[in-house]
């Protein structure tokens, strides 16, 4: 059975948040809030955690796998982008959107598309999600919590627990979020296009 901390969803306790990482660092496979429902997260690089997480989500291996970051400067480490797009991301980070670019050689090749070599990467709005990564001090491989079968990312940490508390070691209860997944945008030759309709509004990135 996995752990269960219950953590403040706007002052989340730092004790709580030091023994998180912790396991993370471990090995450990986690599900913690974020601004758009709740989210698997491990280390970057953890494979074992990573095929865990495959098998929870029943992904294939084109799978995008997303970069959970702190900030604009730590999302420019991992991927390529020009002068327009930055300003794109400014305006609408931290928030409910996933954005698909161009992989830096800092991401490993397993996280990234096996054939277009990109990687999603947002930067979520919720106070659990970032105190996390500031204590990690590194991006958390992440994927939203949508079960085989759902459409939506699961909700209410206590079902979270019902569905799949054996197979993770950490589940963050941190209240009530959001109900629909991330809208997700790809960048194509540094032109957005949206390819999931989510909980971010999609007019900005709709010609």
């Amino acid at each position: 059975m996995s752990q269960f901390f219950q953590i403040h969803p706007d002052n989340p306790q730092v004790r709580l948040i030091k023994q998180a990482c912790e396991i993370i660092r471990r090995g450990g496979l986690i599900v913690y809030p974020t601004d758009s429902g709740y989210a698997l997260g491990c280390q970057i690089g953890d494979n074992d955690a990573m095929e865990r997480l495959r098998r929870i989500r029943q992904l294939d291996a084109d799978h995008n796998f997303t970069l959970v970051c702190r900030d604009l400067s730590e999302l420019s480490t991992y991927a390529k982008f020009n002068n327009a797009v930055f300003r794109l991301l400014k305006a609408y980070t931290p928030g409910p959107y996933t954005f698909v670019l161009p992989a830096t050689k800092e991401v490993p090749r397993k996280l990234q598309h096996p054939k277009r070599k990109t990687i999603g990467l947002r930067i979520p709005e919720h106070s659990i999600a970032l105190a996390l990564l500031e204590e990690l001090n590194e991006p958390l491989m992440s994927s939203t919590l949508i079960l085989p079968g759902d459409d939506m990312p699961m909700t209410d940490a206590e079902d979270i627990v019902d569905a799949i508390g054996k197979q993770v070691d950490l589940i963050i209860d941190g209240g009530a979020c959001g109900a629909e997944p991330t809208t997700v945008v790809e960048f194509v030759d540094d032109l957005p296009e949206v390819t999931r309709h989510g909980m971010g509004d999609t007019t900005p990135f709709e010609s």
